[in-house]
């Protein structure tokens, strides 16, 4: 095994959750040094963006028909990123007042920033790289430059890339950070995509750049700019129609300046240092070898709903769930499989669902699991306790394994959080894990988060849309899954994200506030 995979593993390990100990973490919350939110570059030059409030969208159900594609302007570019990176509202309580944003983040803390290269266009003669501010809503220009490279895309084809800043979520939560940093991705990952229909236009995730090619694109390698760490994620040609995921952007890179303008605002004060999370970041940071793409064409049929953008807007997540109220019906249920059998990852459903259900109508209560992808079953019998039941459900690939009541268990489980057993049902994303390590690389560890964090961005709003609640659950108790529920004995299937869905009590205490005052 080669170091980097070693490196992952003994990770993964280290920062797992048990009733013996949590993962390694301050322990107490540090306030002097709590991390600013909002990145900003100071210098650089602001454009600001139209609010995209009065744009109208399609209704939520028609998510995933072809609609008609939008111009590239200022204007559709301000929608995408407003529906999908932007703040839905700003929340206060308290004395204390705070933003939510339409990706979903563990703690609110949003470790991810995004940026945008652009073709000449917004006045511009020459291409531009942006970093997207969503607290005003504006984009800050940090280089201008000429370049052939468009050439070689489809007309009206743009770059955005996405990186996270770990310190953000390492303040809180120690060690176990970089797990929440790459779902955290994922969610902004899967909004975009979302956002990025309604304008009929086309993510691809490119596979053919290192992420120091990437960190030279957004100018993250220029370490002099910033205090703390930002690293390179993703990077996606925008466009009309689907590319070619190992595109050539030899010509771009070569054409970039060497200085970018604006220097990266000090988030805190002083950090903590993890050691461990450099490292990881440093270990998966390689992608040693491109992966076969399944293009996987993903249509769910809804019931009519809301326009988008109201769903999009609606977005929360929701700390304590009403489970008197959170009783829904067998359809509810499987429109909301059907919003996670899709795949964002490009290869295989890696991620399986294994459900603790609750209080859904039709459905006995008890354990069962959604296989993802078919050709896994048998896969995973084997690995599961032989007395499993393995009861076809009337729903494709869910099969009942137990009957019983695991409302306490759930709770457990999630670090003794009743938001798990008071909904209609919670569940814990199962990959596939070591294997799919040790036939990629490292770099696929992040890759794993990044489909697991997509489908609860997804769950997040279908659950909206169905007038339901979720809430992505980032603690729990790992092998208590993996060894006590599952009966496994090794590290094939990993539980890497869990989340619930019911309907959430409103807090009437805090008061919501509009996002961006301008119009």
């Amino acid at each position: 095994m080669n170091k980097n995979l070693q490196i992952v593993f003994d990770y993964h390990e280290r920062t797992k959750h048990s009733h013996q100990r949590y993962a390694k973490s301050l322990g107490y919350m540090d306030w002097a040094t709590q991390p600013d939110p909002f990145r900003e570059y100071k210098g650089a030059k602001q454009i600001v963006l139209p609010i995209a409030l009065e744009n109208p969208t399609p209704p939520y159900s028609l998510l995933d028909e072809e609609l008609p594609v939008a111009p590239l302007l200022k204007e559709s570019l301000s929608q995408l990123l407003q529906f999908s990176l932007g703040i839905a509202a700003w929340k206060s309580s308290g004395g204390s007042t705070w933003a939510v944003r339409c990706n979903a983040s563990s703690g609110n803390l949003h470790p991810t920033e995004s940026y945008l290269v652009l073709p000449p266009m917004m006045e511009n003669e020459q291409s531009t790289v942006m970093h997207y501010a969503p607290k005003e809503h504006t984009f800050e220009q940090l280089a201008a430059f000429n370049t052939d490279f468009w050439q070689s895309l489809p007309q009206k084809s743009f770059l955005l890339g996405l990186s996270s800043i770990p310190w953000r979520e390492a303040w809180k939560y120690g060690e176990r950070a970089f797990r929440y940093t790459q779902l955290d991705a994922g969610h902004a990952y899967n909004a975009l995509t979302v956002s990025a229909k309604l304008l009929g236009w086309k993510l691809t995730r490119i596979d053919s750049l290192s992420e120091a090619e990437i960190e030279k694109l957004f100018g993250l390698s220029q370490k002099e700019r910033f205090f703390e760490d930002e690293i390179a994620d993703m990077l996606f040609i925008v466009s009309k129609e689907s590319c070619n995921p190992l595109h050539d952007f030899t010509s771009l890179l070569e054409d970039l300046p060497q200085q970018y303008e604006g220097i990266a605002n000090k988030l805190s004060p002083s950090m903590h240092e993890w050691e461990i999370i450099p490292r990881v970041a440093a270990a998966t940071s390689e992608r040693s070898k491109a992966l076969p793409l399944i293009h996987q064409a993903c249509r769910v049929k809804r019931e009519p709903t809301k326009e988008a953008k109201e769903v999009i807007l609606k977005r929360r997540s929701i700390h304590v769930m009403d489970k008197e109220k959170s009783h829904i019906s067998a359809e509810q249920f499987h429109t909301l499989l059907n919003a996670a059998t899709c795949s964002q990852d490009g290869r295989v459903n890696v991620a399986h669902l294994l459900l603790f259900v609750h209080r859904v109508a039709e459905y006995k209560q008890g354990l069962y699991i959604l296989v993802r992808e078919e050709s896994a079953l048998h896969e995973l019998q084997k690995e599961f306790k032989e007395d499993f039941l393995w009861q076809m459900t009337s729903y494709k690939n869910l099969y009942l394994l137990e009957i019983a009541d695991y409302t306490e268990a759930s709770k457990i489980i999630s670090c003794n959080q009743a938001i798990a057993s008071d909904g209609a049902f919670s569940f814990g994303m199962l990959c596939r894990y070591a294997e799919e390590l040790l036939e990629c690389d490292a770099h696929r560890y992040k890759e794993l988060y990044w489909e697991c964090g997509a489908i609860g961005q997804q769950l997040y709003l279908e659950a909206t849309s169905l007038g339901l609640s979720g809430t992505g659950i980032g603690c729990f108790l790992d092998d208590l899954v993996h060894k006590r529920i599952l009966g496994m004995k090794n590290n094939s299937y990993q539980s890497l994200y869990h989340f619930t869905v019911g309907r959430g009590y409103i807090d009437n205490r805090i008061q919501t506030q509009q996002a961006y005052k301008r119009g």
